[in-house]
């Protein structure tokens, strides 16, 4: 059965207590733990539990009551170390410069891989009991019925599981695994050494990956070019090397690919959650045919940022400079009237939340940068990271989290554990549903057209991001897996080479839409999430799927609201494709790319007027 969050656990020795335990806009981490003491009980309790669940081995299908308890057992070992995992690595993200915090997360990694190991077996002795053993058992016990979905999808993947001796040798291999991710992330946050550069305003700043996200969108247009230039001349010279990181990945997905006996990494990977290739491959075909809306949210820009001729650095300066500021109580106050329409319990449980130190709200020295949202503590509730720094850009994603927060607290409270979890294939479609109900707030609140369009050109610069950059990315992957796949070779001059095809093709180059300079076709050594595969079109497909949610819920369409809530609260207990097809959007057609295309044509219709009305 799937591992939820088995990333890291903290071994038994003493922290010393965070801020979080008398600040009020720190997290309450002593909702998971009220100490290290009771934190250690745990970890010991779960030291023993994998003792006695080494019993199972070989025995999991004796009798009814054997297998029953040994599935319970499992369940709270995962869900033991899913709470552990949580208080682990929110304690290290108050403080990334804490060693002893980071020792403990790299004790949790061998606890984590030992676990895996443990329970290695079940598979593989579920499958040799048959489909028609476990059918039986299911029907003669009522408990087991919250298992009856893992089970399908352990005895569907009997093609592509081992024997016990093979499933063991793979866990024992994942100590190995992700190894090319490691290097490179140790290569460009450690060890690359970033170039120093002079503003226009004199200011010297070191470019590494944190200040290219804040200096490229400089107001300074010559600025925005030579930080571009000069951190993209960076990956340049570490071209080789990344190249052979990211290769390594690729060829690891291939060899895991094989050995579980798939034609391709592309199906290992999606059939994880059952998702069908089509879904991939129509969203790359429906985003080519649709670039012209691209193209012309490009052309708009330009004219909005006063240029002739759009140059890859315009791409991230805002269209709307504002100064206005939105204190926290406000942007709660104004994202638990964006979500509304979903109900009053909805709006309780996540105003709860932010009044009893669900979240670590505003940014400080050594905490960890972005956002982000941990559900898994299954008992306690979703933990929300914030670097809150008051503009709106801070609002939305404060909707954006507290849409993952708020999915988590739903299915958690409607699943029982071994369904509680959710692909990220559903996530991002709670996060990104929840933007735009924030943005439909905001426009009918407007008290100018300067205002309107400071949310309008917010929106559309994130359905830039989010569906076509995203898209790109995931057509990017989709070609070098593939030659990697047929034992090709890849450099990081043929990575450069591939990227830069499509990344011209996608800014419309040719057509003179946007100039891109070869240099900054090194741009792939830059994302990280190449090394999980297939993972970055998961957002565009989010954002399509939550784009016709919305506006079915905001139409008022008959049962709209309901399914889109039933699917918030369905957790695992079913296949992600098919639960959002249930929910009323089917992800491999046209149809909800379409929508947001038009949906991004609409928000471009009123920008245009606006700017129609001051010419």
């Amino acid at each position: 059965m799937r591992m939820k969050l088995v990333v890291s656990l903290i071994a038994a020795i003493w922290i010393t207590p965070t801020l979080a335990d008398s600040t009020a806009d720190h997290w309450n981490l002593a909702d998971l733990y009220p100490s290290v003491a009771a934190w250690s009980a745990d970890a010991a309790t779960l030291e023993a539990q994998m003792t006695e669940f080494a019993g199972c081995k070989n025995h999991l299908g004796d009798s009814l009551g054997r297998f029953r308890k040994c599935l319970d057992l499992q369940a709270d070992m995962i869900k033991t170390y899913a709470r552990m995992e949580i208080y682990a690595s929110q304690l290290l993200a108050e403080d990334t410069g804490a060693a002893a915090s980071l020792e403990l997360t790299q004790k949790g990694d061998v606890l984590g891989n030992r676990l895996n190991e443990v329970t290695s077996f079940v598979n593989p002795e579920v499958l040799r009991l048959g489909s028609k053993k476990v059918a039986k058992f299911l029907a003669s016990d009522a408990k087991l019925k919250i298992y009856r979905h893992p089970l399908d999808e352990i005895l569907r993947a009997a093609p592509h599981t081992l024997d016990a001796g093979g499933e063991s040798l793979l866990a024992q291999f994942g100590l190995m695994s992700g190894a090319g991710g490691s290097a490179y992330r140790m290569l460009t946050n450690a060890d690359i050494p970033w170039p120093k550069i002079k503003l226009s305003t004199g200011e010297e700043v070191v470019l590494d990956a944190s200040a290219y996200t804040k200096y490229r969108e400089a107001e300074n247009r010559d600025d925005r070019k030579r930080v571009m230039d000069a951190f993209f001349a960076t990956f340049k010279i570490y071209e080789r090397s990344l190249g052979i990181t990211l290769y390594s990945q690729l060829k690891e997905d291939s060899v895991y690919a094989g050995a579980r006996r798939y034609p391709d990494s592309i199906t290992r990977a999606l059939d994880a959650n059952r998702i069908p290739v089509a879904v991939i491959d129509t969203l790359i075909a429906q985003t080519n045919a649709n670039l012209p809306t691209l193209h012309r949210y490009f052309r708009l820009r330009a004219k909005m940022l006063g240029v002739t001729q759009m140059s890859y650095f315009d791409i991230y300066p805002p269209l709307v400079h504002s100064d206005t500021k939105f204190p926290l109580a406000t942007a709660e106050q104004l994202v638990s009237e964006a979500v509304a329409p979903l109900g009053s319990d909805y709006v309780k449980a996540m105003s709860a939340g932010f009044a009893n130190r669900w979240m670590d709200v505003y940014p400080r020295p050594r905490k960890q940068s972005g956002a982000h949202m941990a559900g898994a503590a299954y008992d306690v509730h979703p933990y929300v990271l914030m670097n809150y720094n008051g503009d709106y850009a801070s609002v939305t994603t404060l909707a954006h989290e507290w849409g993952h927060a708020m999915h988590s607290y739903l299915t958690n409270r409607a699943q029982p554990f071994v369904t509680s979890d959710y692909a990220i294939f559903i996530a991002e479609i709670a996060s990104t549903f929840n933007e735009k109900l924030l943005l439909d707030r905001m426009l009918k609140a407007a008290q100018s057209d300067d205002e309107r369009l400071l949310y309008l050109g917010s929106a559309l610069e994130n359905l830039r991001g989010t569906f076509y950059r995203q898209a790109m990315f995931a057509e990017f992957e989709r070609k070098i897996h593939a030659q990697a796949d047929k034992g090709e070779p890849l450099s990081g001059a043929a990575l450069t080479s591939t990227y830069c095809d499509i990344l011209k093709r996608y800014h419309g180059a040719a057509e003179g839409v946007v100039a891109i300079d070869n240099a900054y076709c090194t741009e792939w050594a830059y994302i990280p999430h190449f090394y999980n595969s297939f993972y970055v079109y998961q957002y565009a497909t989010s954002i399509a799927a939550s784009s016709l949610f919305a506006d079915r819920v905001g139409r008022g369409e008959p049962g709209a609201l309901q399914r889109y809530l039933d699917l918030l609260r369905a957790g695992s207990s079913d296949y992600p494709y098919e639960l959002v097809k249930k929910a009323g959007v089917d992800l491999a057609t046209p149809a909800p790319y379409q929508a947001l295309v038009a949906r991004m044509n609409t928000i471009m219709d009123e920008i245009e007027g606006i700017l129609a009305k001051r010419h």
